[in-house]
């Protein structure tokens, strides 16, 4: 499961499950303190802000080249760019500080940082598990031919992007742009443009009156993509070696940086 909807909107699960073992976690060391409650929550809650944002800041710095021609992408956290190892050990770095300057809280804290981290293991654990799947067979129509194929087919034995989009998702259209630009330098990648629902002509309209000159659009007139990798959410991005092995997936706007680090990602698998 990518995404998690909640009425009309689809949120991606890594981080939902993330911030919910923090907040466990943080509530147990809480109620461990008793008398030393507040100043136990306001150390987990410290603990995560340094964390997440040595996360962030090691994986800006990891590719300085793709950010550098972008820098308000730097705090652009929708491309969900973080090294977890850094995070990891800046916020127990924090919190063996807190526990030496407060003995009173070593104990809570210690207890509040297991649960959390075990139930992040155990969730982690369980979507790289289940969330893996290879290039579904779902079947789809080439735009420029007309031909009926499967995306399996049409990723032709190479590493493959495969991008859920529809012409109506506002994060979509702010993408495309971004899509078609890397379409054009990566001959040795395939990007599959899967668009959800939508007729021939709307999607037609669409590419003309943005001038975006795209190859390999595919039309999933049933919407079944979505479904099947288990993401109700637009856009959605799918990232598969040459193998048909899912590397990665991305739910919400990409900017140029995130796209990038996940193609090299691809080269990798392809190189190695």
């Amino acid at each position: 499961m990518l995404s998690l909807e909640l009425g009309p909107i689809a949120l991606p699960v890594a981080p939902l499950l993330l911030l919910g073992a923090l907040w466990v976690g943080s509530a147990i060391a809480s109620r461990l303190a008793r008398g030393a409650a507040r100043a136990a929550a306001d150390a987990a809650f410290h603990a995560s802000i340094v964390g997440l944002a040595t996360a962030r800041l090691v994986h800006v710095v990891s590719h300085r080249d793709a950010y550098a021609g972008a820098p308000l992408a730097w705090v652009d956290l929708r491309d969900g760019g973080w090294h977890a190892a850094s995070g990891l050990a800046a916020g127990l770095a924090w919190l063996a500080w807190r526990a030496v300057r407060e003995p009173a809280l070593r104990r809570p804290l210690a207890a509040g940082t297991a649960v959390a981290a075990a139930l992040w293991a155990a969730g982690a654990a369980s979507l790289g598990r289940f969330d893996a799947p290879p290039l579904p067979e779902v079947a789809v129509v080439d735009l420029a031919s007309g031909r009926t194929t499967t995306l399996r087919e049409a990723a032709a034995g190479r590493p493959v992007v495969v991008n859920l989009w529809a012409s109506w998702c506002g994060p979509c259209r702010e993408e495309m742009p971004v899509l078609a630009a890397a379409q054009a330098r990566e001959p040795g990648i395939g990007f599959l443009l899967v668009n959800q629902g939508e007729s021939e002509a709307a999607v037609r309209a669409y590419l003309a009156a943005h001038r975006l000159a795209l190859r390999e659009v595919m039309l999933d007139r049933g919407a079944a993509l979505g479904p099947a990798v288990g993401s109700r959410g637009l856009p959605t991005t799918l990232f598969h070696d040459a193998r048909g092995a899912r590397v990665g997936a991305h739910l919400g706007v990409l900017n140029a940086a995130a796209l990038e680090g996940w193609l090299r990602r691809l080269r990798t698998r392809a190189s190695g």
